[in-house]
Parts: C-alpha cells; sequence; structure tokens
C-alpha cells in the first residue's frame, strides 16, 4: 500500500468518526448514512489488511490467512450491520440486509463484471462453491415458504444448524484449495522489514481504526436507515435490501472493478460467489444467536426477497456450470432481474398489480 494510501486512511477515518460524534447528530439522516457507509467500506479494508498482518505475524501459514481469516473479515460490515439491527429488534432490516447483499452482489455486481469481460471457466473451480450458494439459497426459500404458511416462527436453530453446516464445508474447501496451490512450494513468510516498530505500530493503528470505523458505520446505517425510512413512509425492509445492502456490498465492488481492469473476471467472479458463501450461511444463524429466538420472516421477504436471491443465482451459476463460461447475455439477464427485483421492491407486489 502506498504512504498516500496509508496517510489517507489514517485521516479519513479519525474525520469520519469526530464528524459523527461531534455534529452527527444536526445533520441530515442521509448524510450520516453516506458517512456510515464511507466508514463501513473503508474500515473494512483496513481492518482486513491489519488482521491480514496480525496473522501471518502470528505464525499461522499465508495459505490459512487467505482461506480463513480475509474471508471472515470481509463479511464484517455486512455482519456487523445485520447483528446490530437483531440486537434492536429490527429483523427485517437484520435479514434483509444480508440477502440483499447477496441479491445486490450477484445482480448488480458480478453482472457488471461479466458484461465487461465475458470469459471462459474451468467447471470443477467452481462446481462446489456454486452448489453452497444455491443450497443455502434454496434452504432460506423454503425456510420462508414454510414461515408464510405459519408452518415454522422463521429462521430458527435448525436452519441455522443447516446453514453453519454449508459454511464449514466453504470454509474446509477454502484451505483445501490453498493447499492445493501452494503444494511443491515454499510457504511465503514475512521478512524483517515487517516487523518493525513502525509497521507493527501502524498495523496495530490500522485494526483499531479500522474496528472502530466498522462499528460505528454499522451503527449509523441501522439508526439513519430507519429514521429515513420513517421520513419517506416505507418499511426498514426497503432500505435494507436498497441503499444499505449495495453500501455494504462496494468491497465487492471494487474488487470486481479491479478484476476486470486486470482482465480477470473471473477472480472477480469467484470473490463474489464466495461472498454470497459467507453472507447466507454464517450471517443468519449468528443474528438467530444475538435474537435469542426464531427470526420472523415477513410475508415480503419470503415473497420477494428470497426468490429474487434464488433465481438470479441460479441465472448467475446454472448455465455457467453447463456451458463453463460466462456470457454477455447472462450477465444482462441478470442484471434486468435485479432492476426488475428493484422495482418490485421499491413499488411493492401490490401497487405494480394495480398499475395493471
Amino acid at each position: 500500500m502506498k504512504k498516500s494510501e496509508i496517510l489517507m486512511d489514517f485521516c479519513l477515518i479519525p474525520i469520519l468518526l469526530i464528524v459523527n460524534f461531534c455534529v452527527g447528530g444536526t445533520l441530515p439522516a442521509a448524510v450520516m448514512l453516506a458517512v456510515g457507509i464511507v466508514l463501513i467500506v473503508k474500515g473494512g479494508d483496513v481492518f482486513v489488511d491489519a488482521a491480514t498482518w496480525i496473522a501471518e505475524v502470528s505464525g499461522i501459514p499465508k495459505l490459512i490467512v487467505g482461506a480463513t481469516v480475509v474471508s471472515l473479515a470481509t463479511t464484517l460490515p455486512e455482519l456487523l450491520v445485520s447483528a446490530m439491527a437483531a440486537h434492536e429488534g429490527k429483523v427485517d432490516m437484520a435479514i434483509g440486509n444480508a440477502i440483499g447483499s447477496v441479491t445486490a452482489n450477484t445482480g448488480l455486481i458480478m453482472a457488471i463484471g461479466i458484461i465487461c469481460i465475458p470469459a471462459a471457466i474451468k467447471r470443477k473451480d467452481y462446481m462446489l462453491k456454486s452448489l453452497l450458494m444455491l443450497g443455502a439459497a434454496i434452504i432460506i426459500v423454503v425456510v420462508g415458504s414454510f414461515a408464510k404458511a405459519g408452518k415454522i416462527d422463521g429462521i430458527d436453530t435448525v436452519t441455522s444448524i443447516l446453514l453453519i453446516v454449508i459454511f464449514v464445508i466453504a470454509m474446509v474447501d477454502n484451505i483445501r484449495a490453498a493447499v492445493k496451490a501452494v503444494k511443491g512450494g515454499k510457504e511465503e513468510k514475512l521478512g524483517p522489514e515487517s516487523k518493525t516498530k513502525a509497521v507493527i505500530f501502524s498495523n496495530i493503528l490500522k485494526f483499531i481504526l479500522g474496528a472502530l470505523a466498522i462499528v460505528f458505520g454499522a451503527d449509523l446505517l441501522v439508526d439513519k436507515g430507519s429514521i429515513i425510512a420513517t421520513s419517506l413512509g416505507i418499511s426498514e425492509r426497503v432500505i435494507s435490501v436498497t441503499i444499505i445492502a449495495i453500501g455494504t456490498s462496494l468491497p465487492e465492488l471494487v474488487t470486481t472493478i479491479t478484476a476486470v481492469i486486470k482482465k480477470q473476471s473471473s477472480l472477480g467472479v469467484g470473490n463474489i460467489i464466495g461472498a454470497n458463501i459467507m453472507d447466507l450461511t454464517f450471517i443468519m444463524p449468528i443474528c438467530n444467536l444475538i435474537s435469542g429466538k426464531p427470526l420472523p420472516v415477513a410475508e415480503s421477504v419470503a415473497m420477494i426477497d428470497f426468490p429474487a436471491c434464488l433465481i438470479i443465482g441460479v441465472v448467475a451459476v446454472i448455465p455457467m456450470l453447463i456451458t463453463k463460461k460466462f456470457t454477455r447475455a447472462q450477465g444482462g439477464v441478470m442484471l434486468l432481474l435485479y432492476a426488475v427485483y428493484l422495482v418490485m421492491t421499491v413499488l411493492g407486489v401490490e401497487k405494480l398489480a394495480s398499475m395493471f
């Protein structure tokens, strides 16, 4: 990382935190929501860098760090937003952010990457992760259907256990893939220059600043999102699956844009599928644990959000697994489906039906 970027991180995050504490209560909710998004995106970036360095310095093999620590750290923005919402009893926001992030990752960010650079792929590299993502989405849709029919109370312990099983399989596969990638080579270790006092201080400070930024950014997104929803007369669900979900998905957008610039769209797609698995299988069980009871699923969530997540996911991976390539037409369909989903979400099914 360049010195200018490090200085910007050390200046920008404290400035935004000061703005939040000193004048946050007097600024419009929309402005503070934007501040929250910047805090959570920059904080997540800084936190991942610092967490990776700390893990490597602690002697954890780099391949394990990449397969586990980085994966978990990059999920922190979505996790904290949903966890805080669940703690405050804002279940629609907790579920909406997690599901909305997955749908935005796939229907918006992944679609853009595929449209920009369609690519041929090796089926074996995507098979397991794609099936795990769809499996988790299917579980969520089935649970939503049962909850809507009154057969279960919502996302309960059984659902959480099933999702955690998928999460564990994904983590094991990450480690297996990392081991395979470095098989026959030596583990890259940090040099002495990475353990100087200046580097140690810098990374500890980045870790603290990153953690604070994510925590307060998530808090702003939950609080200001609720205020905006109330002032506009819309549900917290709508805010969570649109503005907040897209906001917490910005790191994946940056990764995808970088991959497109480097003409490595398959790398960006792989990262998105991995992030989706984390969002679906890790966040929901954590929210269920925090809530201490089953997470009730609203009718609109069961009818629109869950199916949209699955349908766009199917369009994203099934044609790819069959043809062994991503096409612009596929990306266009995904983007169109996401646009339809946003319209249905903002206007509502009943309002749309009355227009026809």
